[in-house]
């Protein structure tokens, strides 16, 4: 009899040991599985609304490709389509030679003050996009500081946004071109200094060529930045149609549902074109990349230090200054002819009804698609990096999360018009609500979440989980008490890249809004139409100023806090 119960006790001991793993399999499973769910809900459901609107007429009726004949055959529609290109390709031409240069001397030379020089080209990340335009028309507008300068040009049109755009895109080349630069193996130059070559031969044989992925990249992150922005042309375009404000007009001013969704989709074209040639062109710079490369340390060189520092402080001077001048406008009494200060333009309820309540609904939003987005963005990118079970529902997600890249924010939010407000959603109930706010800037500033924390994740070792498993312990357990703290720094990157672009987006949210959830930023827009320059400046100072606070605080906890929490990974 105990021969023949022990089988019987092993088989029992083996099912009970199998058991929670193969719980933990469908735990795991349920979990991607809803993941998808969320992103399909977030993500691929407005987009499928977005292109169903653009085939119907304004009663909804099956058109087939009818509106994008109209729009085909419709000369001021047609003209915003070239203002759009051309208005992008001159910002663009300009932005990335003046990016290149700056971040040039910023990595190849000995200029004194770099960290103020890079955090200096930073100011336009930290202020709504519409602040450019305000800050130039402080300068250059009808009642300008240097309105001489213009010899008789108006500010207002294709002028002022390419101004404006040049102001608002040049920090994101810069980023891109210094890490291009950062990421150049130093020998190749180094053994040409040696062998006594011209330092122009070296640029155009070396630098160049070894930057040249960084500069395409620049190139079509600028140009979509440009063609879809929405809160530039908003304020300075004037009577210069482009595509962003043209869908704006289609939506909130004519109620042309299906002809928005048209403008929407083409609105599409150049961004999706645009991140799939970004996606070939950053793989191909890794591969550029080999263990044995070093960084370049430049040699100090009096006349080229000389040179870029001049240019690095008049760049510098040209990005800063119009921000501080329209600071410097939001306290001024009456421009420019009363320049005594007041704070008599921070008292918002004289032009906007509900005062500061604008900027208190964009804090809100803020925190809570920080705290929100980021738990979901890093979670999500857990289940997709580190799980190995459902490969073909974690590819599903990957795509999903990589989706909001190639889409401008403000197609995201028609898709999320035509979606949530369709009277047959059950979930319409969230139009014009906190939560669809939280919904939409989450799913808009997603992907770059999800490639930090992907990031992050691949830096870890896969022993720990199989460590963990072998131990029999739950992979939320491992989660919880190792892969989440040893990714703090990287969680908090992307708490703040989260809260701060949420505090300064226009273009997602600007048909979403109700009249108790109007944001700083749509207040901006709203102030500026009825001619409240100054508030408007004050009301864009404030989520500046509160932006760049934000990152301090956040720099100042990721050297003193994390730091030290960190410095076991340091040999």
């Amino acid at each position: 009899m105990s021969h023949a119960a022990t089988p019987l006790t092993m088989t029992n001991a083996t099912v009970k040991i199998a058991t929670p793993r193969l719980s933990e399999r469908h735990v795991a499973g349920v979990l991607i599985l809803a993941l998808c769910a969320v992103l399909v809900l977030i993500i691929a459901l407005p987009l499928w609304a977005l292109l169903s609107k653009s085939l119907e007429d304004v009663n909804g009726r099956f058109v087939g490709l009818a509106n994008f004949v109209t729009y085909a055959t419709t000369p001021t529609l047609l003209a915003s389509l070239t203002n759009s290109l051309v208005v992008a390709g001159l910002t663009t031409a300009i932005v990335v030679p003046l990016a290149f240069v700056y971040a040039y001397a910023l990595c190849r030379s000995r200029i004194p003050g770099k960290g103020l020089f890079y955090a200096a080209a930073m100011v336009p990340v930290f202020a709504p996009s519409l602040l450019s335009g305000l800050a130039l028309i402080y300068l250059f507008g009808n009642q300008g500081l240097l309105k001489s300068w213009m010899m008789g040009a108006s500010l207002y049109g294709p002028v002022g946004i390419i101004a404006a755009e040049t102001l608002y895109s040049f920090p994101h080349a810069v980023l891109i071109l210094v890490t291009a630069l950062a990421l150049s193996d130093g020998r190749l130059r180094e053994a040409a200094e040696a062998m006594g070559t011209s330092r122009w031969r070296i640029f155009r044989t070396i630098t160049l060529p070894g930057a040249r992925y960084g500069v395409i990249s620049a190139t079509f992150v600028v140009f979509t930045l440009v063609v879809t922005d929405f809160g530039i042309p908003k304020v300075i375009g004037g009577q210069f149609s482009v595509l962003a404000t043209d869908a704006y007009r289609q939506v909130v001013g004519q109620q042309n549902f299906p002809m928005g969704a048209v403008v929407g989709l083409i609105l599409l074209v150049p961004a999706v074109l645009a991140f799939f040639a970004d996606r070939i062109v950053q793989k191909r710079q890794s591969a550029m990349l080999s263990a044995r490369a070093v960084p370049y340390a430049p040699k100090p060189e009096r006349r080229r230090d000389l040179a870029l520092l001049a240019f690095a402080s008049l760049v510098a001077l040209a990005v800063v200054g119009p921000y501080a001048v329209a600071v410097w406008g939001s306290f001024v009494r009456y421009w420019p002819y009363n320049l005594s200060l007041t704070l008599a333009n921070y008292d918002f309820a004289t032009v906007e009804p509900s005062g500061w309540e604008p900027y208190r609904n964009s804090l809100l939003l803020a925190s809570l698609t920080a705290v929100i987005g980021t738990a979901l963005i890093f979670s999500g990118a857990y289940l997709i990096e580190k799980l190995k079970v459902a490969p073909r529902l974690r590819g599903f997600a990957q795509f999903l999360a990589m989706l909001p890249m190639a889409v401008p924010g403000l197609v995201l939010g028609l898709g999320y018009v035509f979606f949530f407000n369709a009277a047959w959603n059950p979930l319409g109930f969230l139009y014009g609500t906190l939560a669809i706010l939280v919904i939409n800037t989450i799913a808009h500033f997603y992907t770059v979440g999800h490639i930090t924390s992907v990031t992050s994740l691949k830096q870890i070792d896969s022993e720990f989980e199989a460590v963990s498993a072998s131990l029999k312990v739950p992979f939320w357990s491992t989660f919880r008490r190792v892969t989440a703290p040893i990714c703090m720094p990287a969680i908090l990157d992307i708490a703040v890249y989260v809260f701060v672009n949420a505090l300064t987006t226009v273009s997602a949210v600007i048909f979403l809004y109700g009249a108790d959830t109007k944001l700083a930023s749509i207040a901006i827009v709203h102030m500026d139409e009825a001619g409240a320059v100054a508030p408007a400046a004050g009301m864009a100072a404030v989520i500046m100023a509160t932006a760049i606070a934000v990152k301090l605080a956040h720099l100042a906890l990721d050297r003193m806090v994390f730091g030290r929490l960190q410095r076991w990974r340091q040999r």
